[in-house]
């Protein structure tokens, strides 16, 4: 499936989320969320990126943000995730590839000619009203969640303003 485009409506979810309960997009209209897919708990690039939007977590809450991550882990995996390396993120649980199919990243890798399927890196910022605002595909790590908060801050000025 492809993925959603800038100003389209963000397709919903409602997931198991760490900890118990569940996540939906819905519960958090009239706030920015920062979506960001990733592959596998507990492998390097998943755990820096996570630990950079942990890092940050008390400056995207001053902009008024959620930050939600998602992988096809199990909740299990999430909480020993978090527990592990003290995350301060929802991270939501898509072992069923629902949300990963509606946004587009569930798609075909290759590692050293080797064909897979898997969740590419891709950060979707969700405005207020609901609708895709940004998206990085491919993410780099390395800056990224700082990149993501840049964004997020215009996003709030812009709804706040008349």
């Amino acid at each position: 499936m492809a993925e959603p485009d800038v100003g389209a409506q963000a397709p919903d979810f409602d997931l198991p989320r760490d900890g118990g309960g569940r996540v939906n997009l819905k519960e958090f209209r009239g706030k920015p969320v920062i979506l960001f897919f990733y592959p596998k708990d507990d492998t390097s690039g998943c755990t820096v990126e996570s630990i950079a939007f942990t890092a940050l977590a008390s400056d995207f809450d001053r902009a008024g943000a959620v930050v939600i991550g998602m992988s096809p882990d199990s909740v299990k995996k999430h909480d020993n995730f978090i527990k592990k390396h003290a995350l301060g993120v929802i991270l939501a649980s898509d072992e069923a590839r629902t949300a990963l199919e509606a946004y587009g990243v569930w798609k075909e890798k290759s590692l050293y000619g080797r064909k897979y399927m898997g969740v590419e890196r891709t950060t979707f910022l969700i405005g207020p009203d609901g609708r895709i605002a940004k998206i990085w595909n491919k993410v780099k790590v390395a800056g990224h969640a700082e990149d993501v908060l840049t964004a997020t801050r215009e996003l709030s000025e812009l709804s706040i303003r008349p």
